[in-house]
């Protein structure tokens, strides 16, 4: 138990303080007990669902970040928490509420606080291109994992095997992702048909952009290593996880708006399981949890697809918040247990999450 509130007792105290604010908030702004209560309930499930939608976004934190040299690894875990909860929670939706309705920050600001209903539509208007963003660069991530031409384990062996097959086939994960770009466009409105695609469009130019930023920059490591030169970077990928984490974040925003149009309310429930998010990743990476669960990476890595996925068709049919979290949490699951049975059946010990090591 002390080992565990090593990682998460940060976590819990910002909780505290979120769900302190809620309260009073909840209470200087309606002055009445049940509506306190109510307010504090939905930050609480807000929270909840935050976490369940990003747990697998934790694991290909862990993924990415135990590479990474450990002064990167603490810019994550401190400026990333700042992007994380004040960037995508906070500023995000505001910046769309300003865009769309072409108004300064400080009126979009206003129009949040003073008019819910109109920020709720604003926002909810703008979906179709965060939809083809976030759908087209988590697809990316996805797809990019699973075409690794060297890649030698495989979880669901079929299926991964074939797909490995076309691995040297360059760019198929883009044509793949232009495929269903252009497919689910063909369902849409002509307006919301351009706005889709050009959206889809630029997640995947970023995708490429982040991908390019973090080549050129190992390369030039890799010179300086040969040179003797100390290298101490790790910008590249820091930058990758924060677009994961901003891709990530966009269902979230979205999704809260089924139980609240109030962005005080939202960013408090949200920042919530952002931290948790971060609480997790720091766990899976400190006590190596990856290397012990060999198919762990491939659960998040499927249940990243697949959110893409549902992004991307969202943009045309509403599928639940809880549909996407109950999916990924499955995925994940059945690949810690496929791990565990694995471990047992080579005769390896499977690691403890309460050691330090």
């Amino acid at each position: 138990m002390q080992t565990l509130l090593r990682y998460y007792s940060f976590s819990l105290a910002f909780s505290a303080a979120c769900l302190a604010l809620a309260v009073w908030y909840g209470w200087a702004s309606t002055g009445n007990i049940a509506a306190t209560l109510g307010i504090l309930w939905i930050v609480f499930v807000l929270s909840i669902l935050e976490i369940s939608l990003s747990f697998d976004n934790a694991v290909v934190n862990a993924t990415v970040l135990r590479n990474m040299d450990p002064v990167w690894q603490r810019r994550f875990l401190t400026w990333g928490i700042l992007i994380a909860v004040f960037g995508m929670r906070i500023v995000f939706p505001i910046a769309i509420v300003a865009i769309a309705a072409q108004v300064g920050p400080v009126e979009a600001i206003n129009l949040s606080l003073n008019s819910p209903d109109e920020y709720e539509r604003i926002v909810s208007d703008a979906h179709v291109g965060i939809a083809g963003f976030g759908g087209a660069f988590l697809a990316m991530v996805g797809l990019t994992f699973f075409f690794e031409e060297d890649k030698e384990v495989h979880w669901i062996a079929m299926l991964e095997r074939s797909i490995n097959r076309f691995s040297s086939v360059p760019a198929i994960e883009i044509g793949l992702v232009l495929s269903v770009l252009y497919g689910v466009s063909t369902l849409l409105t002509p307006e919301d048909t351009i706005t889709f695609l050009t959206a889809g469009i630029l997640g995947l130019v970023t995708f490429i952009g982040v991908q390019a930023i973090s080549s050129l920059l190992e390369e030039a490591e890799a010179k300086k290593r040969a040179a003797g030169i100390v290298v101490k970077s790790g910008f590249g990928g820091f930058l990758y996880l924060e677009v994961l984490d901003a891709s990530f974040s966009f269902d979230g925003v979205i999704g809260a708006f089924a139980l609240s149009n109030n962005m005080v309310i939202i960013a408090l429930g949200l920042s919530v399981g952002a931290i948790f998010v971060r609480s997790i990743t720091i766990h899976l990476v400190q006590t190596g949890t990856l290397n012990q669960y060999r198919y762990l990476e491939h659960g998040a890595f499927w249940a990243i697809i697949v959110l893409g996925a549902i992004m991307l068709f969202s943009a045309k049919f509403h599928i639940p918040e809880t549909i996407t979290g109950l999916l990924g949490a499955t995925l994940i699951g059945l690949s810690f247990w496929w791990s565990v049975r694995h471990n047992r059946s080579e005769g390896s010990e499977t690691i403890d999450l309460n050691s330090p090591d």
